[in-house]
């Protein structure tokens, strides 16, 4: 997840608004592609931040999934970055059935908090999080060497490590995010124990690192880039990844799959995507698909396992069901 968001005031109304916006537009063309070909058989988003607006004209939450209902593409994890937003996933993941949480502190957000002495405050809240109903991952977390500088690595370890606990004792996926990190991110994996279930998110290695990760049994979860005309590395990591262990995502706003790479990605556009490793593969697309939801079921359970409810749970306050789930919906 960029950087590149600033924060919208009122948190989320009952339509679904956004509580960050891209502000990132650098000539980009801001309008939403087409809806691509249905899908025959349905996928899951492995990963996606609902939370940010993006485009000329931004769509609601509702209205991204209901896009991406009619294209085939079943539900999504909404995955947080900060307790704000991790907060409003958690939230909206309990009255949108077509939606899970993942919960986490983005690791570029580590050394700030880190510096300010609240860092121990955040982790502890993604703690309480991670046990709400239809929370299913912690993530993203993990390292970004790309980002930051030496002096904030520390940190990004620290918090790492404090993920992987989490999830380990919350019995919960952990979702990765590795830039320019493979190597350090496989090491604290190794020396601290990865979660039974651990997906490296819009995987970034190459076909080494695949097979590494297989005999692990890590998940790959490929978003957009994996078609772009320069990515011909992530292809062969593609090709490398056992089929079992692959996922599928958008990492909307970003990330837009050919032909319309730079435009506002959403769930919708994920068909674009998983035709993109099909034909790389040269498998069939309803073959590739039903493998994935599969995959994609083993590390998150069904959608339906837990009731949608607008009563928030799992904390000291006054629960009671005509009330919004803390996070801003309403």
């Amino acid at each position: 997840m960029p950087n590149d968001l600033s924060v919208l005031g009122g948190g989320v109304d009952g339509y679904g608004s956004a509580i960050r916006k891209r502000e990132n537009t650098r000539g980009r063309d801001l309008s939403y592609p087409p809806l691509p070909e249905p899908l025959t058989v349905p996928v899951y988003d492995n990963h996606t931040h609902l939370e940010i607006s993006d485009g000329e004209h931004p769509l609601s939450y509702r209205e991204q999934l209901d896009r991406a209902s009619s294209v085939g593409v079943r539900g999504v994890i909404q995955v947080g970055g900060d307790v704000e937003t991790s907060r409003w996933s958690a939230a909206a993941a309990l009255i949108e059935p077509r939606m899970l949480a993942a919960v986490a502190i983005h690791p570029n957000e580590a050394p700030a908090l880190e510096e300010a002495g609240t860092l121990d405050d955040a982790l502890a809240a993604i703690h309480e999080l991670a046990g709400q109903p239809r929370v299913v991952a912690v993530g993203e977390t993990g390292l970004d060497f790309f980002r930051t500088p030496e002096n904030g690595r520390a940190a990004q370890f620290r918090s790492f490590e404090a993920h992987i606990r989490i999830a380990k004792e919350r019995g919960l996926a952990l979702q990765i995010h590795d830039r320019d990190a493979h190597e350090a991110v496989i090491d604290t994996l190794l020396r601290v124990g990865a979660p039974e279930r651990t997906v490296f998110h819009c995987f970034s290695g190459d076909a080494d690192m695949a097979r590494l990760c297989a005999d692990h049994g890590w998940y790959m979860s490929f978003a957009g880039n994996v078609t772009f005309n320069n990515a011909a590395r992530l292809r062969d990591a593609l090709s490398a990844a056992p089929r079992n262990l692959l996922l599928v995502e958008t990492d909307a706003p970003f990330l837009t799959p050919l032909p319309y790479r730079g435009r506002p990605n959403a769930p919708y556009l994920l068909p674009n995507t998983l035709r993109g490793m099909a034909a790389h593969l040269e498998t069939d697309v309803s073959l590739l698909s039903a493998q994935i939801t599969a995959n994609t079921e083993l590390v998150y359970g069904r959608w339906d396992a837990e009731p949608v409810t607008a009563a928030f749970a799992g904390s000291d306050d006054d629960a009671r069901p005509e009330q919004a789930p803390r996070g801003g919906l309403a």
